[in-house]
């Protein structure tokens, strides 16, 4: 017999087949999410599971540039499905402004577009701003497009922001929010005033309104008639001239830090001033966040129309007091709406 006859190899087990299938599997789906990530449809703060990623519909970007690309979303919300929207890119925004700079009006007017959700001052609860951790938290889920609010389009959502004030927690933590929104492709749209003496006025008159409630016991920061506008509008709020000019310094101030710390964002600057005299601004703001352009609208009226001599009690110590400063432009250069 010849004994130099080599004997059969032995069959891998099938248990050790289905080991390397998926181990393959797994490898191939890997791939796909770091090939999915490094084109933009997932921002690098979002924590997908490879068992969502492989039911995950493939969204391509739409004809935009290189550099717009990082500014183009595809949310995933965890308490509803987009369907049909899911592939529809959201634009990621933040207005941040300062009190009485007229960002209500214009958050209406925002909202009158049938693809923009903006959510108001998350940020005026002081538990969401309380750490950077509380704000990221709100932050992810209000861009995940999970908040909801009266402004809240829901599915077909192509814009989300909101709107936060300086000083609720913006300035204190500027330096982990400006990353956050530099990571996540947060466009920040800034709207500021330039009279600042006008913005005092305003926010004078509304606190006066918040403690006496001129309109039938009810505090009103905006108004909707003429009638309601008059009412508050007959207050003259008279200005402590001794802190006058180290108030419209401070206010300044915090404008000028604003830009500084995000300057590195891709952001807009707005005046309220020239919102209200050239309503083409409003196109820009919607080629900023690039939406398709419409006519906007809000139900605002505006409360203090007349020259700032009508407005202030003691006019002729603050014209004073601010003639031949560097706030003198705003007694002498004053516009009305």
């Amino acid at each position: 017999m010849d004994t130099s006859c080599t004997k059969p190899s032995k069959k891998m087990p099938l248990s050790s087949w289905k080991l390397v299938l998926v181990l393959i599997l797994f490898f191939a789906v890997y791939m796909m999410y770091v090939a999915l990530q490094q084109y933009g449809v997932f921002s690098v703060t979002n924590l997908i599971t490879v068992g969502a990623l492989s039911k995950a519909p493939i969204c391509h970007m739409p004809a935009v540039s290189h550099s717009d690309a990082p500014f183009f979303h595809f949310p995933k919300p965890v308490t509803y499905n987009r369907k049909e929207c899911a592939c529809t890119p959201v634009h990621f925004f933040a207005i941040l402004s300062m009190q009485r700079s007229g960002s209500g009006w214009f958050e209406t007017l925002l909202n009158s577009h049938p693809n923009i959700s903006s959510n108001g001052e998350i940020f005026s609860v002081k538990p969401r701003r309380s750490n950077v951790t509380s704000i990221t938290r709100t932050l992810n889920r209000l861009y995940n497009l999970d908040w909801y609010s009266s402004a809240a389009k829901n599915e077909c959502t192509a814009s989300i922001g909101l709107k936060w004030m300086l000083n609720q927690g913006l300035l204190q933590h500027h330096v982990e929010i400006a990353d956050y929104f530099n990571q996540r492709g947060v466009s920040v749209i800034f709207l500021f005033r330039r009279n600042l003496l006008r913005q005092m006025v305003s926010i004078l008159a509304n606190a006066h309104d918040r403690a006496v409630k001129q309109l039938n016991g009810t505090h009103k920061a905006h108004v909707h008639s003429e009638a309601e506008a008059a009412v508050l509008a007959k207050f003259k709020p008279t200005i402590n001239t001794t802190l006058l000019m180290s108030e419209l310094r401070r206010a300044d101030k915090m404008g000028r830090e604003a830009l500084k710390h995000f300057e590195s964002t891709r952001h807009l600057l707005l005046y309220y001033e020239d919102l209200v005299s050239n309503h083409t601004k409003l196109m820009d703001v919607l080629d900023f966040l690039q939406l398709p352009r419409k006519k906007l609208s809000s139900r605002h009226v505006k409360i203090h129309t007349e020259p700032l001599a009508n407005q202030i009690e003691n006019w002729g110590e603050v014209y004073r007091a601010l003639n031949g400063t560097p706030f003198e432009s705003f007694v002498n250069g004053d516009y009305r709406r």
